[in-house]
C-alpha cells in the first residue's frame, strides 16, 4: 500500500478561494481596454499558464498595451483586495489532519514569494509547512523550475510526494516532478478541463483525507 510523506499544496485556488476575485477584477479591467466582460464559465475555459497566454484568449492586444502593464494592473487590484477572499471549505481540515498523520506539507505557488509567505502566515498556517515557494515577480510564468528545484530539496522519491491543485499546470508540474497529483474544481479550471490529466479529481478538500492520508493508491503514478 502506497504511504505518502509529503504533500505539496498549490495556494491560490486550491487552498485560497480566489477565483471569484480574479473574475470581478479582470471584469474591471476588460472595458477599458475596449473587450466586453467575461463570464466565470469563459474564465474557467481561458485561464492558463503562462497567463500570458491566457490575456491573449480573452482578447488584451500586447501591442497596444504591454502584457507588463496589464499584468501589473491585475495585481496592484487583486494586493488591494486579496483580503476579502477566504480559506476553502475544508482546507483547514485537510492540513490538520495531513499533519496529524505525519506527514510534511509545503505549498508551491505562482503566486510572488513576498506576498505568499504575508497571506499564510495572515491565516496562521506558516507552522504547517516545510517551505513555501513562490515565484520572484508577479507575471505567473508558472512553477515547473521551482518544482523541480522543490522536489530535489525535499530528497524524496517522488512516488511518496503528492501535489494537490487545481490547474491543468499542476498536473504538469507533477509529472514535471515525478510526484503524484489529485486535482480540484476551484473556479480557475472545471472538472470538465481537469479529468482528462487522468489523475483522481476530488470534490473538495474533504475527500482529501481518504486519499492522501488513508493511502489510497492513486490510479496514476509518475514515479
Amino acid at each position: 500500500m502506497l504511504s505518502y510523506r509529503h504533500v505539496i499544496w498549490d495556494w491560490n485556488g486550491t487552498l485560497f478561494d480566489d477565483a471569484w476575485l480574479c473574475v470581478e477584477i479582470i471584469n474591471g479591467m476588460l472595458p477599458r481596454y475596449g473587450r466586453p466582460p467575461v463570464t466565470p464559465e469563459q474564465y474557467e475555459a481561458a485561464f492558463e499558464f503562462p497567463v500570458i497566454n491566457y490575456y491573449r484568449k480573452i482578447g488584451f492586444d500586447f501591442s497596444a498595451n504591454p502584457f507588463e502593464e496589464v499584468a501589473t494592473e491585475f495585481m496592484t487590484a487583486y494586493d488591494r483586495r486579496r483580503r476579502e477572499c477566504r480559506l476553502r471549505a475544508h482546507a483547514r481540515g485537510a492540513l490538520d489532519a495531513c499533519a496529524a498523520a505525519g506527514m510534511e506539507q509545503s505549498i508551491l505557488s505562482a503566486y510572488p514569494q513576498g506576498a505568499l509567505e504575508e497571506v499564510v502566515a495572515a491565516f496562521g498556517l506558516r507552522g504547517l509547512f516545510r517551505q513555501l515557494v513562490g515565484l520572484g515577480d508577479h507575471y505567473a510564468g508558472g512553477k515547473l523550475e521551482n518544482g523541480k528545484r522543490l522536489i530535489e530539496g525535499l530528497g524524496l522519491p517522488g512516488g511518496e510526494v503528492v501535489l494537490i491543485g487545481d490547474t491543468v499546470h499542476d498536473f504538469e508540474v507533477a509529472q514535471a516532478m515525478g510526484t503524484h497529483c489529485a486535482l480540484i474544481p476551484s473556479g480557475h479550471h472545471t472538472r470538465a478541463r481537469l479529468e482528462p490529466c487522468g489523475v483522481p479529481v476530488l470534490d473538495s478538500l474533504a475527500d482529501v483525507p481518504a486519499l492522501v492520508v488513508n493511502r489510497h493508491q492513486p490510479p496514476q503514478s509518475f514515479s
